[in-house]
């Protein structure tokens, strides 16, 4: 995976902690762009139990060599005790996008 791009998505509970998250990340290149979706329902097992609740998701493109940092950064500001942190790989893309992406990461 070393030299490539991922996909991080981070749940937050409030607009205020996503753009708290967002701009942190992108602030220490540990991002080259956040995309914060409102409106998010989630549905998830928790303490032995079905909640629901609202949220927002956070869509973060880095770099594969980021994502170490990223997540641990995310989880000194985040509010959850279990944060959603996940990365998915890119397999392709627009090679002017992920140039950008790596460019603005260094």
């Amino acid at each position: 995976m070393e030299g490539g791009w991922v996909v991080v998505l981070i749940t937050a509970s409030t607009r205020e902690e996503a753009l708290k998250i967002g701009r942190m990340l992108v602030e220490a290149k540990l991002a080259a762009c956040v995309n914060i979706v409102r409106d998010v329902t989630s549905i998830y097992w928790w303490e032995g139990k079905v909640e629901e609740g609202g949220e927002l998701l956070l869509i973060v493109k880095t770099t594969f060599e980021k994502l170490e940092s990223l997540i641990k950064e995310v989880r000194k500001i985040h509010s959850y005790s279990v944060p959603e942190i996940i990365a998915i790989p890119v397999v392709a893309g627009n090679p002017d996008y992920l140039r950008w992406v790596r460019e603005s990461t260094s």
